[in-house]
C-alpha cells in the first residue's frame, strides 16, 4: 500500500507541513529509473528520491544524498529557484502534487509500472521524466481529482463488483475483507464492513509486513508485521530500506545460486562422461589378453606374421585373432601389448582419480547451494560469497592508464599516450575543474593539471605542464611553442571527430619552450 490513496494522503500532509516555503537548489538523475530532487531549508537540506522502476515505484526521502560526479545529468532546469507553496495529494488518485511559483506543479504519479514524475505549467504538462508514457503528455490537472460516491444506494447497485466502485481500496485492502468473511455476508454485513475499514485507513497505522518473502507496507491488521509507525514519512523510509535491502538479498542469492548450479551441472556433464570413459576402458582387457596368448605360443609363431589366431585360455571355448605388426619379432608385437596395456592402467587410474575429485566438488557444490538457500541475511550472505573461492573471479589483466603521469609542486600532470588516449583522458578522467593544455594547431598531446580543492594552479606549475604539452607535440624541435591553456568544462568533443579532435570554446595561449625533463 505504499502506493496507495490512503497512504499518500496522510504522506502528503507531512509533505506539505515540511516543505511550504522551501526552494528547489538540484534536479538530477544517476539513473533512468531515479530522479532526486533537493529542496534548500532554513536547516538542514530535505531530499525527494523518486524510484520509478517498472518493477517497483517508490518514493523516498533520505536525510542526505551525495550526488556523483560522473554519470549524473540536471533535469527540469525550470524548477531550480522554484519555491513550493503546498503539497497535496490529488483526491481519490495515487499521486502528489507539489504547487511552486510561477504556476507551476510538480505531480509524482505512482502508478507502479506507469509512474512518472509531471511537470505541469498552469494545467497543461510541459515535461515529463519518463518519456516512453505517451499517455502522460495529455493530462489535464485540472481533470484528475477523482470522486467516489459512498452512498449506501451506490454500494447496493454494485453488489458482485464493489471494487469497481472503491477503486481506491486497492489488493491489501480487498484480501484483507475477504480474510473477514466479506464475500459471504448479506449487503447489510458488507456495507459495515466497508464503514469499518474505511475508518481503519483514515486513521492508519503503518505496518511493514512480510509475505512469501516479500516485503509491503499496509495499513491495516495483517500477518507477519515486522515494525509499526505511526509517522508515514518514517514509515516509508523504513519500507524503501527493508524492501531494496530484501530485494537486493533475493537478487545476489539467486544470482549466486544460479551459479553454483551451473557449476553444479558441468561438473555432473563432466562425471557422467567421465564414468562412462572409465567403463568404456575397463571393459577392454585385450591387449593384455592378447600379450599373454603371444607369450604363451610364442613358439609357434614366426617372423613376419600379420595376424595369428590362437586359443583363448581365458576362454575355452573360443579362440582370438590377434593382428601383429610383420615387421617386429612375436617377442616385440608381446611387449607392445603389455605397453598398451600398462598404459591403459594407467588412463584407468587417472579416470578413477578424476572421478574422485568430481564427487568431492559435486558434494561441496550442493552443500553450499543449501548453505545459500537457507540463508536470510545481505550481510551473511556476502561474507559467504566473499570467502568463497567457488565464486572467486580471475583477475583480468589492468588495461593500462591513457596518460603519463608527472609531478611538479605538489601537482600532478597528465599527459596523453596517443590519440585515442587523448579522448579517453580528456572526457572520462577529466573533471571540469582540472586545467587543459594543449599545442596549439598542430597535433599533440592532451595535458591535464588536476585540480586540488581550495589551491589555485601556481603559474610555474601551469608552464610546467605547458612545457610537456609542446615537448608532445609536432613542435617540439621549435624555440617557442604556443600552449593553449583553459579549464576542462571548455573542451568538448563533436559527434564524428576524429579521435583526439576537440572544440575549445574558451582559451588563454602561453609561450614556452619544449621541454621534457624540467629546468633545474
Amino acid at each position: 500500500m505504499h502506493n496507495n490513496y490512503y497512504f499518500l494522503r496522510p504522506l502528503s500532509h507531512s509533505l506539505d507541513t515540511l516543505m511550504r516555503g522551501t526552494v528547489i537548489s538540484e534536479c538530477f538523475s544517476q539513473n533512468k529509473d531515479e530522479l532526486i530532487i533537493r529542496f534548500e531549508t532554513l536547516t538542514e537540506p530535505f531530499f525527494i528520491k523518486a524510484s520509478l522502476e517498472p518493477a517497483f515505484s517508490c518514493l523516498a526521502f533520505p536525510t542526505n544524498f551525495h550526488r556523483a560526479r560522473k554519470n549524473s545529468v540536471d533535469l527540469f532546469p525550470i524548477l531550480i529557484g522554484q519555491r513550493v507553496a503546498s503539497v497535496r495529494c490529488i483526491e481519490n488518485e495515487r499521486s502528489i502534487a507539489l504547487t511552486l511559483s510561477n504556476n507551476l506543479t510538480l505531480l509524482f504519479k505512482m502508478h507502479a509500472n506507469r509512474s512518472n514524475v509531471l511537470l505541469f505549467e498552469h494545467n497543461a504538462v510541459i515535461a515529463l521524466f519518463r518519456n516512453n508514457l505517451p499517455a502522460d503528455e495529455g493530462l489535464d490537472l485540472s481533470t484528475i481529482d477523482r470522486t467516489i460516491d459512498w452512498s449506501y444506494e451506490a454500494f447496493i447497485q454494485h453488489p458482485d463488483n464493489p471494487g469497481a466502485l472503491y477503486f481506491t481500496f486497492g489488493k491489501v485492502t480487498w484480501k484483507y475483507l475477504a480474510r473477514q468473511g466479506f464475500d459471504t455476508q448479506p449487503p447489510a454485513v458488507r456495507w459495515q464492513m466497508i464503514q469499518d475499514v474505511r475508518a481503519l485507513l483514515d486513521t492508519p497505522v503503518y505496518r511493514i509486513a512480510e509475505a512469501n518473502g516479500t516485503v509491503y507496507l499496509s495499513l491495516l491488521p495483517v500477518p507477519a508485521v515486522v515494525r509499526e509507525f505511526t509517522n508515514p514519512l518514517e514509515a516509508i523510509n523504513e519500507f524503501f530500506y527493508t524492501y531494496t535491502h530484501q530485494a537486493a538479498f533475493v537478487r545476489e542469492r539467486q544470482a549466486a545460486i544460479a551459479s553454483l548450479r551451473e557449476k553444479l551441472k558441468g561438473s555432473e556433464n563432466y562425471y557422467q562422461k567421465t564414468f562412462e570413459k572409465l567403463a568404456e576402458v575397463e571393459r577392454d582387457t585385450n591387449y593384455k589378453t592378447w600379450a599373454d596368448l603371444i607369450m604363451a605360443y610364442m613358439h609357434t609363431l614366426h617372423p613376419g606374421q600379420e595376424t595369428v589366431t590362437l586359443p583363448d585360455f581365458y576362454n575355452d571355448q573360443n579362440t582370438v585373432t590377434i593382428k601383429l605388426k610383420k615387421d617386429l619379432s612375436p617377442q616385440k608385437n608381446a611387449e607392445a601389448f603389455y605397453r598398451k596395456a600398462k598404459n591403459q592402467h594407467i588412463e584407468i587410474q587417472r579416470l578413477q582419480q578424476s572421478l574422485e575429485i568430481k564427487e568431492k566438488e559435486m558434494a561441496t557444490l550442493r552443500r553450499e547451494i543449501e548453505v545459500l538457500e537457507a540463508s536470510t541475511d545481505l550481510k551473511a550472505l556476502r561474507g559467504e560469497i566473499g570467502k568463497n573461492p567457488l565464486f572467486a573471479v580471475k583477475e583480468k589483466q589492468a588495461a593500462p592508464l591513457p596518460y603519463h603521469e608527472f609531478e611538479h609542486k605538489g601537482f600532478r600532470i597528465w599527459v596523453g599516450r596517443n590519440a585515442q588516449s587523448n579522448d579517453v583522458l580528456t572526457l572520462r578522467y577529466g573533471y571540469k575543474e582540472d586545467l587543459w593544455l594543449h599545442a596549439k594547431d598542430v597535433p599533440g598531446s592532451h595535458v591535464l593539471i588536476k585540480h586540488q580543492a581550495n589551491k589555485p594552479f601556481p603559474k610555474d606549475v601551469i608552464e610546467r605542464a605547458a612545457e610537456l604539452a609542446a615537448y608532445n607535440s609536432k613542435r617540439k624541435t621549435e624555440t617557442l611553442c604556443p600552449v593553449i591553456v583553459t579549464p576542462r568544462k571548455y573542451v568538448r568533443k563533436r559527434k564524428g571527430d576524429p579521435a583526439g579532435a576537440v572544440v575549445v570554446e574558451r582559451e588563454e595561449v602561453i609561450l614556452v619552450v619544449p621541454r621534457l625533463d624540467a629546468t633545474p
